[in-house]
C-alpha cells in the first residue's frame, strides 16, 4: 500500500528536496505551500499558508513539516504566527486528517549562545533562550508538540533539528555572507578558528524520510550535520575559490562587537518599519564561536549516514 505524505513548505528549498527523496522512494505526496508558482510539479499540491491547511480535508499517513519563517531579524508577532501557530495548525489538521506521525523540522539555532559548545548533544536545551524571536519561537513550537502527545488521537512527533543546511538553490547561509563580502568584506573573529558544522540539503531530506520510517522513536529529537565541522576560514577559503572570487576578510573584535550588536538591536528595533541591524547577536554567535552537534543519537537509532559531502555541496550550489 502506498505512503502518502503531506510535506509543508514544498515550494521553499528544503521542502522541494524532501518531495523529491520521498518520491524517488515511492511515496505519494502532497506538496503544500505559498509559492503556487514554486511547488513541486507531478502530484497533488495545496497553495496557500498554514492557516489554510488547518481546515484542509486531505487525508495523509504523515506530515513532513518543513515551513518555518526563518530569518535572525523579526517580530515576535510574526515569528509566533509562522512557526507556533503555524506548527498548532499542522497539528490540527493531522487530527483531522488521520495522521500517524509529525516529523518537525526544527533548528540547532535554540542551542545559539556567545560561548564555544562543542558536540552539543539534543538535551542541551536552555528553555529560556531569548536571543532572538526565531530560537525563542523554535523553542516553543518543540513544547507544543509535545506537550500534544500527551493527548489521545495525536499524532507520533519526531524532532530533526539540522544545521546550516547548503547546496543548489541554498536561498540563505551562502548568499547571505556573499552579501556581506561584497559590501564591507567577511568578518573573521579569533582569526576564522571557530568549527562550523554545516549539512548537505540531500542528507537532510534523506534524514527526514529514515525519521518518518523508523518505529519506536515517537517524542525523540534528533541533531544533524555532515559530521565534518571545519574551520569558518577553511570553509569560506574553499567557497571563495570555487567561485573563483578574491576574498577579503576583517580581522574584528568579538567581545566589543556583541556589545555593539546588542545596542543596534535596540536602536533598531524602534525604528519605523523594524529593519534589520548590520549585525544581531544572533548572527555573531553563529560565526565567532564554535558550535558542533553530536549527531550519535541519528546515527544510532535512524541509521543516518551522510551520503553527499560539504565539498560536494559547495560545488553544487555554484
Amino acid at each position: 500500500m502506498t505512503t502518502t505524505a503531506l510535506v509543508t513548505g514544498a515550494s521553499g528549498f528544503l521542502g522541494g528536496y524532501v518531495v523529491s527523496e520521498l518520491r524517488e522512494h515511492g511515496y505519494r505526496v502532497i506538496a503544500t505551500g505559498r509559492n503556487s508558482a514554486a511547488l513541486p510539479t507531478g502530484g497533488p499540491t495545496i497553495a496557500g499558508d498554514l492557516d489554510a491547511l488547518a481546515t484542509t480535508t486531505a487525508p495523509a499517513d504523515l506530515v513532513i513539516h518543513c515551513a518555518a519563517l526563518s530569518t535572525p531579524w523579526g517580530r515576535w508577532a510574526e515569528f509566533e504566527h509562522a512557526n507556533v501557530t503555524g506548527t498548532d495548525r499542522v497539528l490540527t489538521y493531522a487530527r483531522r486528517n488521520g495522521v500517524r506521525r509529525i516529523v518537525h523540522v526544527s533548528s540547532p539555532s535554540i542551542y545559539a549562545a556567545a560561548r564555544h559548545a562543542t558536540n552539543i548533544s539534543e538535551h542541551q536545551v536552555d528553555p529560556g533562550n531569548r536571543l532572538n524571536g526565531y530560537i525563542r519561537s523554535k523553542i516553543a513550537a518543540e513544547a507544543l508538540l509535545q506537550r500534544s502527545r500527551q493527548h489521545s488521537g495525536s499524532p507520533e512527533i519526531v524532532i530533526l533539528r539540522p544545521r546550516g543546511i547548503i547546496g543548489a538553490g541554498d536561498p540563505s547561509l551562502v548568499p547571505r555572507l556573499l552579501e556581506v563580502h561584497e559590501k564591507i568584506g567577511t568578518p573573521l573573529f579569533d582569526g576564522g578558528r571557530a568549527l562550523i558544522d554545516l549539512t548537505s540539503v540531500q542528507n537532510v531530506a534523506t534524514a527526514l524520510r529514515q525519521a518518518a520510517e523508523t518505529p519506536g522513536i515517537d517524542g525523540e529529537a534528533f541533531n544533524l550535520t555532515n559530521g565534518d565541522p571545519r574551520p569558518f576560514r577553511d570553509l569560506l577559503d574553499q567557497l571563495f575559490t570555487v567561485l573563483g572570487r578574491t576574498p577579503r576578510y576583517r580581522s574584528l573584535p568579538t567581545r566589543p562587537l556583541y556589545a555593539v550588536a546588542g545596542l543596534l538591536e535596540k536602536i533598531y528595533g524602534h525604528l519605523p518599519g523594524y529593519p534589520e541591524p548590520p549585525l544581531t547577536r544572533y548572527t555573531l554567535s553563529t560565526i565567532a564561536y564554535a558550535q558542533t552537534l553530536d549527531i550519535t543519537k541519528a546515527r544510532t537509532l535512524l541509521g543516518y549516514a551522510p551520503h553527499v559531502s560539504l565539498d560536494e555541496s559547495l560545488a553544487a550550489y555554484v
